[in-house]
């Protein structure tokens, strides 16, 4: 049985980038989390550190279940606006300049774990990361989210494996989420639930 990273090795973990899951630390500690399996020297110069895998699901042990409903990241990281937050943060430049931030480093997520380093198709992360991924791609094509009470899109979880649900105020709305997902590299199709009609995305990581 593969032992627990020690408790300095879970702070770096910790501290990894939200999105890319870089880590920063000194070649020592760097090399022992490589020998664990944790993370991995990327043979491009820079020759950065990532985490593989498992170091995501390291990291992500304990606040997973905040991800799985839908909610926030944990305190300190980067989370897209899913929609409907009670604490969400304002609009604005400051916020802008993080959204497209964490999009660039989605992209270049995607071209250093792709083969073909193709950014056309969502990653591992966005695979165990769906409704963030989802909204990340939303909110940096400059779809609104929307607050508590107001209209705009809203992600959540579905019990379907490897699909989110988008909710949109309107058709024409709704439309225009299911192209911006598409240029992300989603499959989207819309549907209607039976009980309430309300017309919604379903929407799926592109495998090819």
């Amino acid at each position: 049985m593969t032992r627990p990273p020690t408790v300095a090795q879970r702070r770096l973990i910790e501290a990894a980038d939200p999105v890319t899951g870089r880590l920063r630390a000194t070649r020592t500690q760097l090399d022992a989390l490589v020998r664990r399996g944790l993370a991995f020297r990327h043979p491009r110069p820079p020759h950065d550190h990532f985490l593989t895998p498992a170091g995501h699901r390291t990291r992500e042990a304990e606040p997973r279940s905040q991800e799985t409903a839908g909610g926030p990241a944990p305190a300190g990281g980067f989370a897209a606006r899913v929609g409907g937050e009670e604490d969400a943060p304002r609009s604005g430049p400051a916020r802008l300049r993080e959204v497209r931030g964490a999009w660039q480093g989605l992209l270049e997520l995607r071209r250093m774990t792709s083969p073909d380093g193709a950014t056309d198709r969502p990653c591992g992360w966005e695979r165990t990361h769906l409704v963030r991924a989802a909204a990340l791609a939303l909110e940096a094509a400059g779809h609104r989210p929307a607050d508590p009470d107001g209209d705009g899109y809203r992600v959540r979880a579905t019990p379907q494996p490897e699909a989110v649900a988008v909710y949109a105020p309107d058709e024409p709305a709704l439309a225009a989420c299911t192209a911006t997902l598409e240029r992300a590299g989603w499959q989207a199709g819309a549907y209607t639930e039976p009980r309430t009609g309300v017309r919604y995305l379903l929407a799926s990581p592109r495998r090819a």
